[in-house]
């Protein structure tokens, strides 16, 4: 049959997209080049893979059910090649990875290092974004996986637990608290605090935990993203609520990290994919490497 892999790879991204604009972004080609792609692939395969209307683009019955023996056919060959050591070292490509931005702090330098120093050939792209927008970027395919600590109950998405992650106190080091081995939210109400801007998912953890409890800090500074938060802390500006793994590690010269009760607060951290969706062989690589460094 006259067609290539490439021409394979053109069909899933169009199909996991929905449209040809986004699938030639995806793929640096011009709408016309992966038109042409599309269209040999149909010739050679003799049949109608998508429906295409002025306002979107639909697979065809036919197409369904092409789209998982075409991913497969080009998983089991990237598996094959990335198992090659010395064809390993040569494959470019690029990963996706969508990552709430403590991980990115935590865990994901060492393993973007070992991917790298085994994989060099292939770009791997972190979206350090809100936990909603992980949901979206994994749900509209453009990331592989998302590292995140919400989405356990979207139908669409699968997700896989892999770490507790309590909330607590960031304090300086010459803070009165400081040297508690924990502290009561009740306690908090006499000092500044600073707190996370309602609407992100850090926040709505907190306020549920928060919800029968009549202790309630009252902020008098406000901010969206936990580092801005950590940095006021770290000046000296007042107090902070945030997840464990936004914190630096112990011994740090100026902060501490001190543990809330009453209520005690928590997330669970997790790895999330869409659902019935295989990876691609490189990212499923990064996947593993990642779940074994967490476990």
């Amino acid at each position: 049959m006259n067609f290539d892999l490439a021409d394979l790879r053109t069909f899933l991204a169009v199909a996991d997209l929905g449209s040809f604009k986004a699938a030639s972004d995806a793929l640096h080609l011009s709408q016309s080049a992966l038109s042409r792609r599309v269209d040999k692939l149909e010739e050679a395969l003799g049949i109608s893979l998508f429906v295409r209307t002025t306002r979107k683009v639909e697979l065809t019955t036919v197409g369904r059910s092409f789209v998982p023996k075409a991913r497969n056919v080009l998983n089991e060959l990237d598996s094959a090649l990335l198992g090659i050591t010395d064809v390993a070292e040569r494959i470019s490509g690029q990963i996706t990875i969508a990552c709430v931005p403590s991980a990115v702090a935590y865990f994901l330098p060492r393993v973007v290092r070992d991917y790298h120093a085994q994989y060099p050939g292939i770009r791997v792209r972190l979206i350090d974004e809100s936990s909603s927008n992980i949901l979206l970027n994994v749900a509209r395919g453009e990331a592989d996986f998302g590292v995140t600590y919400i989405g356990a109950q979207e139908a669409d998405l699968e997700f896989q637990p892999v770490m507790h992650d309590p909330f607590v106190v960031a304090c300086p080091k010459d803070h009165p608290l400081a040297k508690r081995t924990k502290v009561k939210w009740s306690e908090l109400e006499k000092y500044d605090y600073i707190s996370l801007a309602q609407g992100s998912g850090n926040r709505l953890l907190i306020d549920q935990a928060l919800s029968t409890s009549s202790s309630r800090p009252r902020w008098f500074c406000e901010v969206h993203h936990v580092p801005a938060l950590v940095s006021l802390v770290q000046a000296g500006a007042g107090l902070g609520v945030v997840p464990r793994l936004a914190m630096p590690p112990e011994g740090h010269p100026t902060l501490v990290s001190v543990p809330l009760t009453q209520p005690e607060v928590a997330r669970t951290l997790g790895l999330i994919k869409r659902r019935g969706r295989a990876l691609g062989a490189a990212a499923q690589l990064f996947y593993d490497l990642l779940m074994r460094s967490i476990v």
